[in-house]
């Protein structure tokens, strides 16, 4: 039986963040010689983007099974755009708990660390999140108790933390590696032409 990603999307989530996911565990899925499947979930049955894009996430938020999945995939979002209000919200928090407690993958691209962080999940544990941030930046995730790194991508036991939208296609890999295997990474990867044939 093939892994599974859930897709968390919030309200004001980066599409592109959210892309690199879709797109490395979908070409996982079509090519890769360990094939990994993901759905998406939110909070909102209908959702609007940093930039505008409209979605619809595949399964309602109360109708997850976290028995069903592998690890969860959250992209970053922007304030203004009331991704807070979504990725704190107390189901969502208790969910990130949930997989942690099971020892499954979190990967947090960005800003999506927060609520991680939030959970309490990274207490006395290393991570970052983006560096540019005057609300809910490093310093915030410090006051929770969390050890920040100054680096660009941080995994800390299943979880993975990282500065910025640049970093998602590292942590996409990261994340496929880490549910299947470096073989498979590089067949994706060779697919994706990110390697020569």
């Amino acid at each position: 039986m093939n892994k599974k990603v859930l897709l968390f999307l919030a309200q004001g989530f980066e599409e592109y963040e959210a892309g690199v996911f879709t797109d490395v565990i979908g070409w996982s899925r079509v090519l890769g010689i360990e094939p990994v499947d993901m759905i998406s979930t939110g909070i909102r049955p209908e959702i609007k983007c940093k930039w505008n894009l409209i979605v619809r996430p595949e399964i309602e938020f109360d109708k997850i099974n976290i028995e069903d999945y592998d690890a969860l995939a959250i992209p970053g979002g922007f304030k203004d755009s009331g991704y807070y209000d979504d990725v704190f919200d107390e189901r969502f928090l208790h969910l990130i708990r949930e997989f942690d407690k099971d020892k499954k993958i979190i990967a947090a691209v960005c800003a999506a660390a927060i609520p991680v962080g939030k959970s309490g999940v990274l207490k006395d544990r290393n991570a970052t999140t983006y560096d540019l941030s005057d609300i809910y930046g490093r310093e915030y995730l410090a006051d929770l108790g969390v050890n920040v790194q100054d680096k660009h991508i941080v995994i800390d036991k299943n979880i993975i933390t990282s500065t910025g939208p640049a970093t998602g296609l590292d942590v996409s890999f990261k994340l496929l590696e880490m549910l299947t295997s470096t073989k498979n990474v590089d067949e994706v990867k060779k697919h994706m032409r990110f390697i020569d044939k």
